[in-house]
């Protein structure tokens, strides 16, 4: 569950620009705010089963936005090159202007 929920974080980072208002807000609310479906269907004034739909509707959406423009998968990547990169430049003592711009390259994303 936590790895869904990180990967569900990680794509709303991405693609939360794309999404509605209400999306966004019951985004934020359950997955940021550890609200209950119970809690944010209250505090919007709809039913639970509302929320849940629009929840596992909008998790479906964020899902076909990575299909399409693989923003995560990319960044992810580069993440991974970078971190291989600075450990390589750290077991050959190279200079620590050049892992200063790995660190600068690895903060962009």
């Amino acid at each position: 569950m936590l790895e869904k929920t990180t990967r569900i974080n990680m794509l709303y980072d991405f693609y939360h620009l794309l999404l509605t208002d209400k999306q966004k807000d019951y985004m934020e609310l359950y997955y940021r705010e550890d609200y209950s479906l119970g809690e944010i269907a209250s505090e919007s004034d709809v039913s639970r089963q509302a929320v849940y739909d629009n929840i596992k509707r909008t998790e479906q959406l964020l899902e076909t936005y990575e299909e399409k423009l693989h923003l995560y998968s990319k960044f992810q990547q580069r993440q991974d090159l970078l971190s291989e990169l600075k450990e390589k430049a750290k077991h050959e003592h190279l200079s620590d202007q050049l892992l200063d711009l790995i660190d600068a390259l690895q903060k962009i994303d």
